[in-house]
């Protein structure tokens, strides 16, 4: 299911992440430095079926395991701490989060070679 994202992924452009982020409720400066932030994605599958997700840059490195349709607690790279759950819908890895009554979607896809979120 998940075996298409397993890998090493680079962050090639940033289209309206500002914008996402101030929906999300980020501050100016945290904003910034998300905006800085050049991420290599690492995803990998252990045999047990968890999944685990490295977001690795020089101003910051984040990790989060899980398994997928099982809801966890995680810390946001910002520091909110939401509740997340992961599944696959039509071929997408789809990463629900939920905070403070907020909620916000994640959809990664892999087209081409490349994965877009």
């Amino acid at each position: 299911m998940v075996e298409q994202f397993v890998g090493k992924w680079t962050l090639v452009s940033s289209d309206n992440f500002d914008e996402y982020m101030k929906a999300v409720g980020m501050s100016f400066a945290t904003r910034q430095m998300g905006n800085l932030a050049k991420p290599n994605l690492i995803i990998s599958v252990e045999d047990d079926g968890v999944i685990s997700m490295k977001a690795e840059s020089t101003l910051k490195t984040t990790a989060i395991q899980f398994k997928l349709n099982e809801e966890f607690d995680e810390t946001t790279a910002d520091g909110r701490n939401a509740k997340s759950i992961f599944t696959v819908e039509n071929g997408k890895l789809v990463q629900k989060q939920s905070w403070e009554g907020k909620t916000t979607t994640l959809e990664r896809e892999v087209q081409d070679g490349k994965l877009t979120a």
